[in-house]
């Protein structure tokens, strides 16, 4: 159906109007600017089949015919900005092993979308030999659009809208990126690198002035190459710092500012680019400070959703938690190793999410703890992300990853192809003290001497890949022209069996640096139980009695360690799970009832693996309150009747009585 569209060249007019969600950017300081606020644009989605398709030719077309730069890292598959700020870090780190100054300058393009020209983005795609059908679709789609404006009064009138790529759309950032890739340049002993529109240029010198007059020039260069474009740099976005290494931290610091557009930018002791928090000493705390805050925030938020003891069942929980507290929190973790004291403070928190995800006692051993709620200690979860990402790089195409590009030569990839622009050569001759480690050397301890950045991560992956000559490719349908490589299925399933390694690799660590009591037997897992699909009153209940701290006689979390410990029910035995569970006299008559096929309560139990099972265990535990708080709900003897259900009782029916005339 959309094959005409494509092979003509034509992109339908009724396609082209689209309506514009006007929204506020979070953190402006007034509202009162255009500036202040973010149009979205509401696009149909049979349009956005044919910009997905189209957009898959012209990538396919600009790889093949190098229309974007190889250290352009936003908006394109296989990319991220741990691969762009992995490059930068790798860069500074390189820059100084030969003791020179390194500084640089981060940029931000002021409304890039909007500015996209049709006519220049046309002529760009026509002169690097792009199909002309290509070329004519995507002059059709930037052409004659028109945009109706949503917000609080608006009129709701269509106004055209004669140059941009709307933001919204599957192929926008694509056009953008081939719209900017004229900016790059190289940089001799620097770097030049980007991520949609944010730019970083990094320069080197022997001193910190100087390094102040090279990105002076740099950006003026840069400058004119813009407005060529019709795009400038946001002025009130530019940053500026001077990386320092740890023998500098003693020496005076410079600073010097740098002038852009007639404004003095001073260097600052930290800078956020692209989510990262960077210092010049490139410290890690300053960044997780502030991803714990952010954290802190958004688990606030919802812990109104599933208040202690309601709310939501602990699966979704165990969902929150990985999908968005995790998230936060651990943001640049693949790339920033914290200190063992600012690991400490991410675990405290960490155990806060664990406890509200099970309804688990804060008497609850920490072990115990994360193994209940399928969430492992955070320092784990570190290792297990920068392992990911490890073999994420050292399995990218070289041509399409700047940071795979850094590689060292030695290292075993499919390609052989690195950087041009890396400075690695700048360290050859250095001395012992100076000279980067081998990335097959273990780092020493104490660490004297360290690896580079991107040999640190390929130091990772060793454990991962013995019996392997060589790396396999993932993405290996962006290189082109495509080389000779094994079977893309063979290197899939081999991708695969390094990442199932590392995962196991997390749960052994998980078991081995965080045991568990010798009275807990259950297996760290990643996965959420299934018991925890139920409520998240019984729910609670199951996870503390399991963790042996729960209300049971025989588990105490609160009472003195000389208490009684038989059960309070039948006074025959300690009131374990088993006990109360299994063989308790006083429930034997719901236990007959409910529990049914119910043998066994230990790890290998087939009560664990069982819905139905689990199901009877939580409408026993509701019946007869177990593990329930005794002062708020009390024993109750057996009922003489099997009521099986936990709904309260209803009501007597009322009585209607027909009085006589007299009586009125």
């Amino acid at each position: 159906m959309l094959a005409p569209l494509v092979l003509l060249g034509y992109h339908p007019a009724s396609l082209k109007s689209s309506n514009g969600v006007v929204l506020d950017k979070p953190g402006k300081p007034s509202y009162e600017s255009p500036s202040s606020f973010r149009i979205i644009v509401l696009i149909r989605t049979i349009s956005k089949v044919l910009e997905r398709i189209i957009a898959a030719r012209v990538l396919t077309a600009a790889r093949l015919r190098g229309l974007l730069h190889p250290n352009q890292c936003g908006s394109l598959p296989g990319l991220s900005t741990y691969d762009a700020c992995l490059t930068l870090t790798n860069d500074v780190k390189t820059l100084q092993r030969p003791r020179l100054k390194v500084s640089s300058l981060f940029l931000d393009i002021k409304a890039g979308f909007d500015n996209v020209d049709n006519n220049t983005l046309s002529r760009i795609l026509r002169e690097r030999g792009v199909p002309l059908y290509l070329v004519s679709w995507v002059s059709s789609f930037l052409g004659e659009r028109s945009c109706t404006l949503i917000f609080q009064g608006a009129p709701g009138t269509p106004a055209p809208v004669n140059v941009g790529a709307p933001q919204g759309s599957p192929i926008s950032p694509l056009l953008f990126l081939l719209y900017v890739a004229p900016l790059h340049f190289g940089i001799p002993r620097g770097l030049m690198i980007s991520y949609v529109d944010d730019f970083a240029l990094t320069v080197a010198s022997l001193s910190y002035r100087g390094n102040i007059r090279r990105l002076q020039d740099l950006f003026d260069k840069l400058e004119r190459k813009a407005s060529r474009l019709g795009v400038s740099f946001s002025v009130a976005k530019t940053e500026q710092i001077h990386w320092r290494t740890p023998s500098q931290r003693h020496s005076t610091k410079c600073v010097a500012p740098i002038q852009i557009k007639g404004e003095l930018f001073h260097p600052g002791n930290s800078v956020r680019w692209l989510g990262y928090w960077f210092t010049p000493a490139l410290d890690p705390a300053a960044h997780f400070s502030r991803r714990l805050a952010l954290a802190q925030g958004a688990f606030a938020l919802i812990c109104r959703l599933s208040p202690p003891g309601a709310g939501l069942p602990p699966y979704l929980c165990h969902r929150l938690a990985t999908s968005l507290i995790a998230p936060i929190l651990l943001y640049s973790a693949d790339l920033f190793s914290p200190s063992i004291g600012t690991t400490t403070g991410l675990d405290t928190f960490w155990r806060k999410v664990q406890r509200w995800t099970t309804n688990c006692f804060s008497a609850t051993p920490t072990g115990i703890l994360s193994v209940e709620s399928c969430l492992p200690p955070v320092s784990l979860l570190i290792a297990h992300r920068q392992r990911l990402a490890a073999l994420r790089v050292v399995c990218s195409p070289p041509s399409v990853n700047p940071a795979t590009a850094r590689l060292h030569p030695s290292f075993p990839s499919l390609s052989v192809h690195r950087a041009p622009d890396s400075s690695r050569a700048l360290t050859r001759g250095l001395s012992s003290v100076y000279l980067p480690l081998h990335w097959k050397t273990p780092r020493p301890v104490p660490p004297i001497r360290n690896h580079l950045p991107v040999d640190a991560v390929a130091h990772r992956t060793i454990p991962f890949t013995l019996g392997l000559s060589r790396m396999p490719m993932i993405n290996s349908h962006l290189v082109y022209p495509a080389p000779a490589l094994p079977p893309q299925s063979l290197m899939d399933n081999t991708y695969s069996a390094l990442k199932k390694r590392v995962r196991e690799k997390l749960l052994e660590e998980w078991a081995s640096l965080f045991p568990t009591p010798g009275y807990y037997l259950h297996p760290p897992a990643m996965l959420p139980r299934p018991f925890m699909g139920l409520g998240k009153f019984i729910a609670g209940r199951i996870h503390q009695m399991r963790a042996g701290k729960s209300y049971l006689a025989a588990q105490p979390t609160w009472r003195s360690p000389d208490a009684d410990t038989s059960c309070p029910r039948c006074g025959l035995e300690p009131e374990t799970f088993e006990h109360a569970i299994r063989s308790c006299p006083s429930r034997q008559h719901s236990t007959s009832r409910l529990l049914h096929g119910v043998t066994d309560v230990g790890p290998e139990a087939p009560l664990w693996s069982s819905l139905p099972l689990l199901k009877r265990l939580a409408t026993f535990i509701g019946v007869t309150s177990t593990g329930f708080p005794p002062t708020v709900f009390p024993p109750t003897p057996p009922p003489s009747s099997p009521p099986l259900s936990l709904s309260p009782p209803r009501p007597p029916p009322p009585v209607f009585r027909v009085f006589s005339l007299a009586e009125v």
